[in-house]
């Protein structure tokens, strides 16, 4: 179905098709070397309808990365716990970084928006600042269950997760799949905030059992 932007209707399924073609070139070329023209030629569009949609490459590149790691637009996580919440924000998502283009995708596009930044505004703005947001919501929420110890600084817990993913996707050879994240989960960020009668029977299972994943991003 077509939507309404900028006055124009907007097919969802070219858009789709471009956004794929965006990773896909992402992975074989890097930041640096995709152009708007390479994505319009792999998804067989015409470059002004590239242009209409998007007025910068940083722009497209961030569409392409929130396509595959954002939950849908206006889902609210809520699952009646801080750790439920917490997997189903960071591990539930439609993209996965245990997939090696993915990662290689995720790790040039950091260090790209140390020299772009036009790229990191529109990261921050778009992708990192609506995660917080969300991070927040699911620390509030915590907040009113009980579930929190008292003082917590929430903007300093917030950055651990991505903090962590970041550190693993570019300094390792690793990639920071969802059994990574709930290791991080489990092993540091609640055992930070949680008050000591909330600690869940989950986290008591032993630690192989624990780095399964709660949710798969396949």
């Amino acid at each position: 179905m077509a939507e309404t932007l900028r006055g124009r209707p907007r097919d969802t399924g070219r858009e789709e098709s471009i956004l794929e073609a965006t990773i896909e070139l992402l992975s074989e070329l890097g930041y640096d070397r995709l152009t708007m023209e390479a994505v319009a030629s792999r998804a067989r569009a015409g470059k002004a309808t590239l242009y209409r949609r998007w007025a910068a490459k940083s722009d497209l590149v961030v569409d392409a990365l929130l396509s595959i790691k954002s939950p849908p637009a206006g889902e609210t996580l809520d699952t009646g716990t801080l750790r439920g919440d917490l997997l189903a924000m960071c591990c539930g998502g439609a993209g996965t970084l245990s997939d090696r283009g993915l990662h290689d995708v995720v790790a040039g596009v950091v260090t790209a928006m140390r020299h772009d930044p036009e790229l990191k505004a529109s990261f921050v703005a778009r992708f990192i600042e609506p995660g917080a947001a969300r991070f927040a919501e699911v620390l509030r929420r915590a907040r009113e269950r009980g579930e929190l110890r008292p003082g917590i600084d929430v903007e300093l817990v917030e950055m651990l997760i991505p903090g962590l993913v970041v550190f693993r996707t570019l300094l390792t050879d690793e990639p920071a799949d969802p059994a990574f994240v709930q290791r991080v989960i489990d092993e540091v960020v609640l055992p930070l905030v949680e008050t000591s009668g909330t600690a869940t029977a989950e986290r008591g299972r032993p630690a192989a059992a624990r780095a399964r994943p709660d949710h798969d991003l396949s």
